[in-house]
């Protein structure tokens, strides 16, 4: 077993770290400087005599990098159990990366976290981060993680290719490795862990707002797919009333046409990452889920104009809302979906 530990200016709390792993166990401990600098050489150093292998960047690359650094060349050592990563810092205790060890063994392809569960006195920034991309990630992936943020995570060594071809070369690459699990074909296996923080988080370089847009971005996509093709119904149905005075076959021509378009841009863009989702399965899904989603509309606003009581107007905004998600979800799970 290999524990991978990324590096940028440590303090001596990974000597710390190093010391009290060697004490419980003989694990391979690989440590990447990524571009700290002479000021902290002499931690590297420190780790070297203490047995472990040190791999070094010369300037900065961050934290993505830095991983990828430290996957390739356990890839090509005969390394031949799994991978752990975890923090410099002195968050991820010892026994707890250990757990995650262990628990590489029993999980293939499978990437497993050691989740804090945010009990105790936990930063609000913490906290609040977490929920809300935790709620996020899980409605626009479909996979369920309670911790997001995470450091400590094992890998068996079948995943080494697909890790070193995860895009990012900073903190957000932990991120689209989450992202990317399910469509490649991995699952997510949850290991408790202690809440550890120290001094408040100010280690911590997860930025809340910059970071969960990795996780926001396919409804953003989704978003202005939907944008485009209202606009372009639109804008066909003008188009074909200059040529036939039938409307019923003016708005099926144009919503047929701006339908097309969607899926199309879905297929491609927005559900891009479900590569299996071949267009002889999935184009009639669309089209049963385009009939449904009509078929619903009038039922969504009847429940919320004649039962909960809301205003005709409010009742077309919140069930177009429903809608919305709804269709996300259901092109996640039943259009593109194996």
């Amino acid at each position: 077993m290999t524990i991978l530990i990324p590096a940028y200016e440590p303090s001596k709390r990974l000597i710390n770290l190093i010391y009290d792993l060697i004490d419980i166990c003989d694990y391979h401990i690989v440590i990447v400087d990524d571009g700290s600098g002479e000021e902290f050489k002499y931690i590297f150093d420190t780790a070297l005599s203490l047995g472990c292998t040190v791999l070094k960047h010369e300037k900065n690359k961050g934290k993505g990098a830095a991983l990828k650094t430290g996957f390739k060349y356990i890839k090509d050592t005969k390394e031949d159990e799994g991978v752990v990563t975890a923090d410099c810092d002195g968050q991820h205790l010892p026994k707890d990366i250990v757990k995650i060890a262990e628990s590489i063994k029993e999980h293939n392809n499978t990437i497993v976290l050691g989740t804090r569960r945010f009990v105790g006195k936990v930063p609000f920034r913490s906290r609040f981060g977490n929920s809300l991309t935790r709620t996020i990630f899980s409605f626009a992936s479909g996979a369920k993680i309670y911790d997001t943020q995470t450091g400590l995570r094992g890998f068996s060594l079948e995943m080494l290719n697909w890790l070193c071809e995860v895009p990012g070369d900073r903190f957000e690459y932990e991120m689209n490795m989450l992202l990317e699990a399910v469509p490649a074909g991995y699952s997510f296996q949850e290991v408790d862990m202690e809440t550890v923080y120290l001094e408040q988080n100010k280690s911590s370089h997860f930025h809340p707002l910059k970071d969960s847009l990795r996780v926001y971005m396919p409804i953003l996509k989704f978003s202005m797919s939907s944008l485009l093709s209202g606009v372009l119904d639109f804008l066909l149905l003008g188009i074909i009333q200059l040529f036939t005075s039938n409307l019923f076959l003016a708005v099926v021509g144009a919503r047929v046409c701006s339908s097309v378009f969607n899926y199309t841009v879905n297929r491609l863009y927005v559900f891009s990452k479900f590569k299996y989702a071949a267009v002889k399965t999935s184009l009639p899904r669309y089209f049963i889920l385009a009939a449904f989603v009509m078929l619903a509309n009038y039922g969504i606003i009847d429940i919320y104009y004649s039962i909960i009581g809301l205003s005709l107007f409010f009742a077309k905004i919140f069930t177009e809302i429903t809608i919305f998600f709804f269709s996300f979800w259901s092109q996640r799970k039943f259009v593109f979906a194996k």
